[in-house]
C-alpha cells in the first residue's frame, strides 16, 4: 500500500513524524479518513482523538485539542494547539478534570464556565480514549 508523510506540530514542538497509510481525524462535520493521493483541503479539527495507521494493524493514536489539518499532495499536516501521545498523559489527572467538568456543567455556571466546562470534559475524554 502506498504511504503518505503525516505531521503533528504544536507550538512547542513536533509530536509526530512518520510514514502512513491513513489518518483519521474528527473534523467539524464529522469524522474524516485521509489516504494517500487524498484531494488537497484544510479543515479545522474538533478536540478528540487522532489515528494514524502507519502499517498494516499497527497505528499510533494521539489526543489533539483543536487546530487545522492541511492535506496536499501525498503529504498531512495536522497544526494543534495540543498533542499528546498516550505516554505524555497522566490518566489519573485526565479522570480528575473529567469529573471537576461534569461537576461544574452540573452546577450550570455562567456560559462562559459552560463553554469553558465543556472544552475541558472534551480534551479529558480525548485524553482517556487515548490512554486506554
Amino acid at each position: 500500500m502506498s504511504k503518505m508523510t503525516v505531521e503533528v506540530v504544536t507550538p512547542e514542538r513536533v509530536v509526530y513524524s512518520g510514514q502512513a497509510e491513513m489518518v483519521i481525524a474528527r473534523g467539524l462535520q464529522g469524522e474524516i479518513g485521509i489516504m494517500p493521493n487524498h484531494v488537497p483541503l484544510v479543515t479545522p479539527l474538533k478536540t478528540a482523538p487522532v489515528r494514524i495507521k502507519t502499517e498494516g494493524d499497527k497505528e499510533v493514536k494521539m489526543a489533539v485539542s483543536g487546530g487545522f489539518m492541511e492535506v496536499r499532495g501525498d503529504k498531512v499536516t495536522i497544526l494543534a494547539e495540543t498533542a499528546e501521545l498516550p505516554g505524555d498523559i497522566d490518566v489519573e489527572r485526565a479522570k480528575a478534570a473529567k469529573e471537576r467538568a461534569e461537576k461544574r456543567l452540573a452546577e450550570k455556571y455562567a456560559e462562559l464556565d459552560v463553554k469553558r466546562a465543556e472544552r475541558a470534559l472534551q480534551r479529558a475524554m480525548a485524553r482517556l480514549d487515548v490512554a486506554k
